[in-house]
C-alpha cells in the first residue's frame, strides 16, 4: 500500500496557484514572509506559516498543493 507523501515547504508555484498572482510576484510574497518571520534568505517557509500570514484556512490551501 503506497501513502501519499505531503511536503512541509511551499514554492512559489504553490502561492501562484493557491493567489492567482503571477510567478514573480509570488516570490515577493514569499521573501515578504520570510523577512517578516525573520528566517534567511535560505529558510524554507512551512505551508502552516503561509497559512498565518495569509490568514488562509489549511485546509483549503493544502487541497490545491500538488506534489
Amino acid at each position: 500500500m503506497r501513502t501519499e507523501t505531503k511536503r512541509l515547504c511551499i514554492y512559489p508555484k504553490d502561492i501562484q496557484r493557491i493567489t492567482g498572482k503571477s510567478y514573480r510576484q509570488s516570490i515577493r510574497l514569499l521573501q515578504n514572509i520570510r523577512k517578516d518571520l525573520n528566517k534567511l534568505e535560505k529558510e524554507f517557509v512551512s505551508i502552516e506559516e503561509f497559512c498565518f500570514y495569509t490568514s488562509l484556512k489549511y485546509e483549503q490551501v493544502i487541497l490545491l498543493i500538488v506534489d
